[in-house]
């Protein structure tokens, strides 16, 4: 399956537009080095939490809006060799001192994916999450995640990721194991929703709400230390 890099970061309100044409100048570099797809998306629904949220995660200002972000490798071989390239790229320096936001306190990660389902129709809205699952319900979790995608499918997601993390870093200020509190046997999943747009997400949650699934099983993760949060995509590519 595929490799996902995930970012998070607050960026200020004002800086929207600049944020929006810095993403899209970087994705030629990005595919340069082997990503498939590339998706920035800006904070819409992101609400806070009693332990854990979005907001926390990165430290964020009051001016600031979370944005939520991934690029896709088809491997984890293609991914390791892109980041060893851009530790020492002048061109990734470059464009790491043009950022319009504070980079130190954006969190990034490496995740192998364990569940990923196609639908159908074009992503106009994205419902991202982090989470932290035991290492011993890894199969758990995965398997609740592949049963989740197909229920999502079927009422109109157009796309359904988990992955688990694989390379993620422990930073000063911020990471994702901090963002969700993760535990020593525990590790960071990174997932995201893809809908065509906030109207067919909003409607399909009552509806998934009833199922057994949602009622009667579990995912093996501790859902009250879950960041989620929607978001409207920027760039796309």
């Amino acid at each position: 399956m595929s490799y996902v890099m995930g970012f998070v970061a607050a960026v200020p309100a004002a800086n929207k537009d600049a944020y929006q044409k810095f993403s899209e100048e970087s994705v030629d570099y990005f595919k340069g080095l082997g990503v498939t797809r590339i998706l920035e998306s800006w904070g819409d629904e992101v609400p806070k939490g009693e332990a854990t949220d979005f907001y926390r995660a990165v430290a964020a200002k009051d001016d600031e809006v979370i944005v939520y972000s991934f690029q896709i490798f088809p491997d984890a071989v293609t991914a390791a060799a892109a980041n060893e390239k851009m530790t020492n790229d002048p061109a990734m320096a470059e464009m790491g001192a043009k950022m319009p936001f504070d980079g130190a306190r954006m969190i990034y990660g490496g995740f192998k994916t364990i569940s990923e389902r196609q639908g159908d129709g074009r992503t106009g809205y994205v419902e991202g999450s982090i989470v932290a699952v035991p290492n011993s319900a890894r199969e758990t979790y995965a398997n609740y995640a592949n049963k989740l995608s197909q229920l999502l499918v079927a009422n109109g997601a157009v796309r359904s990721v988990d992955a688990w993390g694989d390379q993620v870093p422990d930073g000063k200020v911020t990471d994702f194991k901090k963002a969700v509190a993760a535990k020593d046997d525990e590790t960071v999943v990174f997932g995201w929703i893809e809908w065509p747009s906030k109207a067919v997400r909003d409607a399909a949650w009552p509806k998934m709400m009833e199922d057994p699934l949602l009622q009667q099983e579990s995912a093996g993760a501790d859902e009250g230390r879950r960041v989620v949060g929607g978001f409207v995509p920027i760039v796309d590519r």
